[in-house]
């Protein structure tokens, strides 16, 4: 398994960085190579992804969410294998860290040497950072889901 951990400081309060990272099928307005998520239950996503060429399609579970706190997913079923967490940490009343770490299986070759050569990390970096564009180019969620898993 590789590992990526990525960071980025937002402008907005805790709970809005929070409830928009809820909004799961607006990931493909942030998220290079992500083409389409249905949330099908509070705890169920299908993703549709087209990275480099290569169309992919999986699930993943929430495996546990904390509002304001932290979402951590897993893939089910699928080619691709991946889990991971983000967690958000308040800096002040209007800035917050968003942490992001993920634990993915390269899949063949050209995935192994993606990786290697940090392509992944790249990806994960430049999602970041236009999700912080995305939210405070806004300044409010375009909604939120405040369960817990």
């Amino acid at each position: 398994m590789s590992q990526v951990e990525e960071s980025v400081e937002v402008s907005v309060p805790v709970r809005t960085a929070y409830n928009q990272w809820t909004q799961f099928e607006s990931f493909p307005e942030f998220m290079e190579g992500v083409e389409r998520i249905e949330q099908r239950s509070d705890t169920l996503t299908h993703w549709v992804t087209q990275v480099n060429g290569a169309a992919r399609e999986f699930d993943a579970e929430i495996t546990e969410q904390i509002p304001d706190e932290r979402v951590a997913w897993t893939t089910v079923g699928g080619e691709a294998r991946q889990a991971g967490v983000v967690t958000f940490h308040r800096i002040d009343d209007t800035t917050t860290k968003v942490m992001l770490q993920m634990d993915f299986e390269p899949d063949g070759l050209t995935e192994t040497v993606g990786d290697k050569l940090g392509f992944v990390k790249r990806q994960v970096t430049g999602d970041l950072k236009r999700f912080k564009s995305f939210i405070e180019s806004r300044g409010t969620a375009t909604g939120s889901w405040r369960g817990e898993v």
